[in-house]
């Protein structure tokens, strides 16, 4: 019983963390093969308190339409999300074939059985938008997209992008 309080705790926690999302076209062949190696660990990371995932289908897939791996920008850094295979819609909606993006950054996947965590390293975009601007540290900088569920769950096969890495000046 206190499992499941505590799931629900953080799926509370988790819509109420909603933001922004966009669409449209794939990423590399070459970050495919990374992304794949990408879903086989965080898979491992699913374990008895996992909770029941929906679905995607077969192709489904998350990009940045930009910024592009290797680029150099500036605050505000401006991002904008692609999907194929899916719909985007607002965290707490239910429809088949959709979910809302999350922005990983300087992070690894994280345990694909609960909700995606809340944080300055997990952005999520519940409100189904299709862009942003964030503000990050100058330096070197990690971003990955993960696509959740109603529930902010990963979908089962988890519906994520490659990392990409881009320098702030």
């Amino acid at each position: 019983m206190t499992i499941k309080i505590l799931l629900a705790a953080l799926v509370a926690i988790a819509l109420a963390a909603c933001g922004q999302v966009s669409v449209d076209e794939p990423a590399a062949d070459a970050h495919a093969a990374v992304a794949d190696n990408a879903v086989a660990e965080a898979e491992a990371l699913t374990g008895p308190d996992a909770m029941p995932r929906t679905t995607s289908p077969e192709g489904a897939k998350v990009f940045f339409i930009s910024p592009a791996d290797g680029d150099t920008v500036a605050n505000p850094v401006a991002i904008d999300f692609g999907i194929e295979g899916m719909d985007i819609v607002k965290a707490g909606q239910e429809a088949a074939h959709s979910g809302h993006h999350h922005l990983i950054i300087d992070a690894g996947l994280p345990n694909l059985g609960l909700p995606i965590p809340a944080d300055e390293h997990y952005v999520h975009f519940g409100d189904a938008s299709t862009s942003t601007e964030l503000t990050l540290e100058p330096g070197t900088h990690t971003l990955q997209l993960l696509l959740g569920d109603y529930l902010h769950i990963p979908h089962d096969p988890p519906v994520i992008s490659a990392t990409i890495t881009v320098v702030v000046e």
